[in-house]
């Protein structure tokens, strides 16, 4: 009451209604709200989108981003492929598709087969380059399955084979560290046709040795390491008939530089492996340096250029130009001294010589690696300074093989 006493009295009701169906559509009686409109437009949009879709023209697919259309020079697939492509069906492609370690000693009990190590396919890698760049970027399709290169394959030689390569150098140097100390064991298991003691001294082992240093244990640092080959000269002298290579056909040597600077000691030893006069083969250098630095980029190159620089003085031959070494006291004056040497190594490629020289990185870490090494020598570390070393050694000349890919789902011993 007090509500019409206010505003007069209430709408009248008609007394006689128009049927519903003769009613004007009202549209002022339907009020605009942001819901309502978002729902129009989601709607509208459906509408469009269906009526394109099923009655109009396709729309043009809009331009490839640059990225994946530009031809990358490292680590890009240029031609699709299966992953398992038949090998050729030619002469030199057959020992990769057998187990070459079937007549090696000790195969049965050690229980490790070449087809268990990679697995072959199609196409071979045309060049080094590309094998090296393959190889680099490969992997395993799971955890320990057989090892890939990527793009291309790798050739998995033959003792013969091994032999006959080795056999084009008068000597093989390798430089560095424990992993260097690995690489040259796995050579001697090869030409020694060895799984059992291919890799270590087994012809004065006392019978605990004899055990504790057996197949993959041959290989253990802490147990095994002091019993490892250091060159093929001691086999030759101490056990001729292990070596399945031509007699005096190869000569392999590691010396062992983990850190930098290189002590004056090991600097000597490493001059005396150099003749003054250039031999009838030439001489190849494999390096493999970074752990015992917690990967240091510069004491690397420093470790690296030092090495360089000593084997052009005790060497003079394995360069055909005039340029002198850096010497300490220019590499001691910063980046710009640094790049300049570079720059002269570079120049310096030998275009009539042959010095052939390799330098690895790395292997990825494992789940045993101890907590105080995961900072600086864990898996980023590791990718970071692979990536970074490869940069700087091709500037000097050298070729890389990077080991990260390849054994990043391997099992390893020790996490190292």
């Amino acid at each position: 009451m007090a509500y019409f006493e206010k505003h007069g009295s209430g709408p009248a009701t008609p007394t006689a209604s128009p049927p519903h169906w003769t009613l004007a559509p009202k549209l002022n009686s339907w009020t605009i709200t942001p819901r309502k409109t978002g729902l129009l437009l989601l709607v509208g949009a459906c509408i469009y989108a269906l009526n394109v879709l099923l009655f109009g023209p396709r729309p043009q697919q809009p331009s490839r981003p640059s990225y994946l259309t530009e031809n990358l020079p490292y680590n890009s697939t240029l031609v699709p492929h299966a992953a398992f492509q038949p090998l050729e069906a030619l002469p030199h492609r057959y020992p990769d598709m057998v187990d070459t370690f079937a007549s090696y000693k000790y195969r049965n009990t050690c229980n490790i087969s070449s087809l268990d190590l990679h697995a072959p396919f199609a196409p071979l890698c045309p060049d080094r380059e590309s094998m090296l760049t393959a190889m680099a970027s490969g992997g395993r399709i799971g955890h320990d399955a057989p090892y890939m290169p990527r793009g291309c394959d790798m050739r998995w030689f033959s003792t013969e084979e091994i032999c006959e390569i080795l056999s084009r150098f008068e000597k093989v140097v390798i430089l560095g560290d424990s992993m260097m100390r690995h690489v040259v064991g796995s050579i001697n298991v090869l030409v020694r046709k060895d799984l059992g003691y291919g890799a270590v001294t087994d012809w004065n082992f006392s019978p605990e040795e004899r055990q504790d240093c057996f197949c993959n244990y041959q290989f253990n640092v802490k147990a095994c390491s002091v019993q490892g080959i250091f060159k093929t000269s001691d086999v030759v002298k101490n056990d001729p008939e292990s070596v399945a290579c031509p007699a005096d056909s190869i000569d392999i040597i590691i010396e062992q530089m983990i850190r930098f600077p290189i002590p004056a000691e090991e600097l000597d030893r490493f001059r005396a492996l150099l003749p003054a006069k250039k031999p009838a083969r030439p001489y190849a250098f494999i390096f493999g340096h970074g752990l015992w630095n917690d990967l240091d980029l510069q004491a690397t190159l420093d470790w690296l250029d030092t090495l360089l620089d000593t084997s052009i003085q005790a060497a003079p031959w394995l360069s055909p130009s005039s340029t002198k070494p850096s010497s300490p006291r220019t590499r001691s004056r910063g980046k710009a001294a640094r790049m300049a040497a570079a720059a002269k190594r570079q120049r310096n490629k030998h275009p009539s010589g042959f010095w052939p020289r390799l330098f690895l990185t790395p292997n990825a870490a494992g789940k045993e690696k101890p907590d105080e090494w995961i900072v600086s020598q864990g898996n980023k570390a590791l990718m970071i300074f692979e990536e970074s070393v490869g940069v700087e050694v091709r500037r000097r000349g050298l070729e890389h093989l990077g080991t990260w890919n390849m054994s990043i789902q391997s099992n390893k011993f020790d996490g190292v």
